[in-house]
């Protein structure tokens, strides 16, 4: 099915940081795969005249989702620390608004809507669909598409933008399945057009 871009249309990349791809603390199997092709879309919703907003976590040192704290993950994503950087391949253009999110100790944020003014920037610039990409499908890609569904906008899943971490081998196929049940659309980029 193609996708025909409009002006309410903004494009969310989620959490390409470095310690989310390989060689980083919590890396994302082969997230870095994912570059080119997230470039392809920046690039087209850049030249579209589009908004382009990227996420990522932005962690104290002693966050909540550290193991020492009790938590399930390595300490990642340490705010202003090399491994918080977004990587250097990806070619966020200038105007590209940067959402930070589970920058206080005690709370853990997987969607980029959870203590952030992403709902409230979208309302105030007309936007009504998210094309959303990033990683990883089952944390952090799955819980902001859910609340972008709660939130009425009418989301689609960039499919060939998206990488899993597979704790267990289908986590990612069954985040799509359920991101898919719970309303969103599944793209890719032969099927998106300006």
């Amino acid at each position: 099915m193609e996708v025909k871009l409009n002006s309410g249309d903004a494009l969310v990349i989620i959490d390409m940081q470095n310690d989310f791809l390989p060689g980083g603390s919590l890396a994302v199997p082969m997230a870095d795969t994912l570059i080119p092709v997230i470039n392809r879309y920046l690039k087209l919703f850049h030249e579209d005249g589009l908004l382009i907003f990227a996420t990522r976590d932005w962690h104290p040192p002693d966050h909540c989702s550290f193991r020492q704290q009790g938590g399930p993950w390595p300490p990642h994503c340490i705010a202003t620390t090399a491994g918080a950087a977004f990587h250097p391949e990806i070619e966020f253009p200038l105007n590209t608004q940067v959402i930070s999110k589970a920058t206080t100790v005690e709370r853990d944020a997987y969607s980029a809507f959870t203590g952030t003014q992403l709902h409230a920037l979208l309302q105030e610039l007309g936007i009504r669909r998210l094309f959303i990409g990033g990683v990883a499908t089952e944390y952090c890609v799955f819980n902001t598409v859910k609340d972008a569904l709660q939130h009425r906008y009418a989301t689609f899943v960039l499919e060939d933008a998206i990488g899993a971490i597979n704790l267990k081998p289908d986590d990612g196929l069954r985040a799509c399945e359920e991101m898919e049940h719970l309303g969103a659309t599944l793209t890719q980029f032969e099927a998106v057009t300006a």
